[in-house]
């Protein structure tokens, strides 16, 4: 007998339906599948979250599970959304906020995108993962893999930090080296699953990770009281949050949990990797490959994102925007939310401040509006 899930996946770009049985990778036209659930949940199911954990599976209903399931879980989500009154009062934010990442099981909010992909992949069948990394995707498959009793096989850059790489060893994780960027590393993760089975993780190579992700989206609303902020700034690198994120305050509209109009989304790169951003200022509806990236933000050296469609419609359809900021920038920013304010901030979070100071000094962001500045991992895993 079938599981009955409460779900269905369809392409992304040419609408192409497929059951949420067994492994799903991407379309046969090569773009990436979405959720698409039977249901929303009525308004009533927030009765229900009283009772249960701090976790991103309180969330359940929203979430790809079948009835009863239990996920593969170390605890992901959950995560706090800090004032930042010294911050808001030197840069003129009064309602500025920080959502703060590092506070996650494996250090990232890639816990959350794995956790999901993990716990799909195993109950499909399973028997070993594969992912090309930046660095946080590996160290949180390497986890979510050791939790499930499977192998992992993870390709990093050479220059991945130090600290990361060993956190990827630490947990079992079978470390590759390339000597290239992300892009090359996902060129050998592609062989080795198609060599020997494993199921490949990669970002948007398979459809629940944004699911993980898109409860960002979700949790912010709880923690503004199921109201949604005006802006949200998101450092962009493979950008499954932003994605998720998106999905999330469509879903929550729908269901009528929220009202009122959807957050402005905005991405921040790095000046040395910037494909969003080129491709947004252009009008293009996709990236062109970024030439030989460079950032020390590992996680913004995405050359060629795959989700580069799926972005560039968020942004735009929230009214948003996309701004790139220099190393010095993002480096500067994440020592200010370091020393100021206590946040132990990647390169990435800073990159997320400098660019909300960017996008401030521009005008497109108002000194009243309530604003989002991401975090997306702790600043002591780049640390050596």
């Amino acid at each position: 007998m079938s599981e009955d899930f409460g779900w269905s996946l369809e392409c992304s770009a040419c609408s192409r339906p497929r059951s949420a049985e067994g492994l799903a990778g991407v379309c046969e036209c090569g773009q990436p599948y979405l959720v698409r659930y039977r249901a929303v949940p009525p308004p009533h199911v927030k009765s229900l979250l009283g009772d249960r954990g701090w976790t991103m599976w309180r969330y359940r209903e929203w979430l790809p599970l079948t009835e009863g399931e239990a996920p593969l879980t170390l605890g992901e989500g959950g995560t706090p959304l800090l004032a930042v009154p010294r911050l808001a009062a030197k840069h003129g934010l009064p309602r500025l906020c920080v959502k703060d990442e590092g506070a996650n099981p494996t250090g990232s909010f890639k816990a959350r995108g794995l956790a999901a992909a993990v716990t799909r992949a195993a109950r499909a069948g399973a028997r070993a993962f594969v992912v090309p990394t930046a660095g946080n995707a590996g160290v949180a498959l390497a986890a979510y893999a050791a939790r499930a009793g499977l192998p992992a096989r993870v390709y990093a850059p050479a220059g991945t930090p130090a600290t990361i790489l060993s956190q990827i060893r630490s947990y079992g994780g079978d470390l590759v080296l390339i000597e290239g960027h992300i892009g090359d590393c996902g060129a050998a993760a592609r062989a080795y699953a198609a060599e020997t089975g494993a199921v490949d993780v990669s970002t948007l190579r398979e459809p629940y990770r944004i699911e993980g992700k898109k409860t960002l989206g979700l949790e912010l609303a709880e923690q503004l009281g199921w109201s949604l902020p005006d802006v949200i700034v998101y450092p962009t690198g493979g950008g499954t949050g932003l994605i998720g994120m998106s999905k999330a305050f469509d879903e929550l509209v729908r269901a009528a949990w929220v009202s009122g109009p959807q957050p402005r989304l905005y991405s921040v790169q790095a000046g040395g990797c910037a494909p969003v951003v080129e491709a947004f200022a252009q009008g293009a509806e996709r990236c062109t490959p970024w030439r030989e990236p460079r950032t020390v933000a590992a996680g913004l050296r995405v050359p060629a994102p795959l989700g580069d469609r799926l972005m560039l419609r968020a942004l735009r359809e929230s009214g948003g925007g996309a701004v790139a900021v220099s190393d010095a920038q993002l480096a500067a920013a994440a020592r200010e939310l370091q020393e100021l304010e206590g946040i132990d901030a990647c390169p990435e979070g800073g990159a997320a401040l400098a660019g909300t100071l960017a996008l401030a000094a521009k005008g497109l962001i108002q000194p009243g509006e309530r604003v989002i500045v991401l975090n997306t991992g702790a600043g002591w895993l780049y640390r050596s």
